[in-house]
């Protein structure tokens, strides 16, 4: 559901969770390498709408973005984000005021998130092995041996003792330690993964809940095919026909290093995201060429420009490093790839490419249409360079005087037909 949120639009925040001081180490620590400050600080915000209650008064998006002192847009990427990672799930309700019910889940415990198939993974990549291993040795527990020693503890029944009473309890709702799952659609369709295994192989309990939900995620983060998840569980059953975990995911993940020359994978927003896309209903042919950049993913895009089909994997990384180390939004990457592509004969110069990714992200640009606005710049920048250094070369000797209508003339902001052409014919290859 695509929404525009106003920030005359109220909500109104709800936590049935227990939120310790330990809950907001692990946030601040574990999660906020993956989903940045901005995503922190708005869970906590929230989390102090709450005032130590269950369920806050409404607010306004306005009070939301005076207390924080951001755009909406910063905010609700940093909502979506808390969504993604299990922290928080969003309720809208329509009326004449929109209002929006955000629920608080509180973390994973430690051990949950180091365990964790995608978040572990992500967190070391994000952060390098030093620092993973400073964070692992944090929460580590102390092993202490008891050995020599005796249990002396009582048991309840030697302490007290049952009487009759009239006292009766019913299930209530009553707070409790809640976290949320991430929710993962890997496209793998896991029925027919079951079924590929022999059940002579496997236990009627293999496939729990938490199997399921595991295999998923391996899928996902490791971008797995079918025939290569059926082969790593097969690999994986223990005499009891049940799939060791532990050792799925060591299988997955040495696959994936190995194929992919020791690194390990990352996420990234897969599309330009919905508040930063142009509204639809122009059918120009400019507009549907935001619309292309918008709505494909980077990997997509770069993959119907090559032959095979397939980006390389120096290409991949490429996109990679401009998602994650340059903070450019899909779409945006689309229109440099696009522009990149065009200018240098198919080639990816990576040099040149991240010296115009580091100015672009330097001048905050956001959006598809923010990106092309700025090659059509530059492409009309380097067409009049052109024309004055073939002037220069052809139709002057260098003792002879430039006329003083020369500059003025480059200077021009208008292009001639031809450049407006050779303009048109690149968005037409863009497309």
């Amino acid at each position: 559901m695509n929404l525009t949120i106003l920030p005359a639009d109220t909500y109104t925040v709800l936590c049935r969770s227990i939120i310790t001081s330990l809950d907001k180490k692990i946030i601040t620590l574990l999660y906020q390498p993956i989903i940045g400050y901005t995503a922190v600080s708005l869970y906590l915000t929230l989390l102090g709408d709450l005032e130590e209650k269950i369920m806050s008064e409404d607010f306004t998006h306005h009070h939301l973005m005076t207390m924080m002192q951001l755009k909406l847009e910063k905010i609700i990427e940093a909502r979506e984000k808390l969504e993604a990672v299990g922290l928080l799930k969003t309720y809208f309700k329509k009326d004449h005021v929109n209002n929006y019910a955000y629920l608080l889940f509180a973390p994973l415990s430690a051990s949950e998130f180091f365990n964790h198939p995608i978040l572990n993974i992500v967190l070391y990549n994000n952060l390098g092995k030093s620092e993973y291993d400073k964070l692992v040795s944090y929460f580590k527990v102390p092993r202490i041996s008891f050995k020599d020693y005796t249990d002396i503890s009582k048991k309840f029944s030697d302490v007290f003792q049952a009487t009759v009473g009239t006292f009766s309890f019913e299930n209530e709702d009553v707070l409790d330690r809640h976290t949320n799952h991430l929710q993962i659609a890997s496209g793998m369709d896991l029925n027919l993964l079951i079924e590929s295994i022999p059940k002579n192989m496997v236990s009627d309990k293999c496939f729990t809940p938490d199997i399921i939900e595991l295999i998923e995620n391996l899928a996902y983060i490791y971008k797995l095919d079918m025939d290569t998840l059926v082969r790593f569980v097969r690999e994986n059953l223990n005499e009891r026909g049940l799939i060791d975990k532990t050792n799925l995911r060591k299988s997955c993940r040495n696959f994936y290093q190995f194929e992919n020359s020791g690194r390990l994978p990352s996420v990234v927003y897969k599309t330009q995201p919905e508040y930063l896309r142009t509204p639809t209903g122009d059918t120009s042919k400019r507009a549907r060429l935001i619309y292309t950049f918008e709505t494909t993913t980077p990997y997509d895009f770069l993959a119907s420009k090559c032959k095979s089909g397939e980006p390389s994997s120096r290409d991949m990384r490429l996109i990679e490093e401009l998602m994650v180390d340059f903070h450019l939004n899909p779409g945006v990457v689309n229109v440099l790839l696009a522009y990149i592509l065009h200018i240098h004969n198919k080639k990816l110069n990576k040099s040149y490419v991240e010296t115009i990714a580091g100015q672009w992200q330097r001048l905050q640009i956001e959006t598809v249409e923010e990106a092309l606005a700025l090659t059509e710049k530059e492409y009309k920048k380097n067409k009049k360079q052109e024309t004055k250094t073939w002037t220069k070369d052809t139709k002057k000797t260098p003792t002879e005087k430039i006329p003083d209508w020369f500059d003025k003339e480059v200077e021009m902001e208008d292009i001639s037909k031809e450049e407006e052409q050779e303009m048109n014919e690149l968005l037409k290859q863009m497309m």
